[in-house]
């Protein structure tokens, strides 16, 4: 549709535009999801469907179980999907005062990441990144 960008390969593309692949975008729906069911929602429910750690001592404040899968059903739940890149966020991201301000710092946290604009990449789940 943009005629300058049609030697250009797929990342490139998405670049020249500031366009996030689809598998960024995923992602970043998963985070907003969990943020609101770990903050927003009843808690009472919210610890069913995610329990935590009871003796933490690194990583965030609240961090995730995952749980053990006898199947491969289970291993892609929802639930047990999201648990390591919950978990490899930071606090200032996790314990946002709204959604917003969660988006913008989650964001910020994720520009450099190669998974924005090549689809192939995969999210690096480091704790100590700023």
């Amino acid at each position: 549709m943009i005629p300058v960008l049609k030697n250009y390969d797929y990342n490139q593309r998405l670049k020249a535009c500031s366009l996030p692949t689809l598998r960024y975008r995923r992602i970043r729906g998963y985070m907003i999801e969990t943020y609101k069911k770990t903050g927003i929602y009843d808690v009472e429910v919210t610890h069913k469907l995610y329990p935590a750690h009871s003796l933490v001592t690194r990583g965030n404040d609240l961090r995730l179980l995952k749980g053990c899968a006898k199947y491969d059903l289970r291993k892609f739940y929802f639930t047990n999907r999201i648990v390591n890149l919950w978990n490899s966020l930071p606090n200032n991201v996790m314990l946002s005062e709204s959604l917003n301000v969660f988006k913008s710092r989650l964001d910020k946290f994720w520009r450099n990441q190669d998974v924005v604009y090549d689809y192939r990449a995969d999210i690096e789940e480091t704790k100590n990144r700023s």
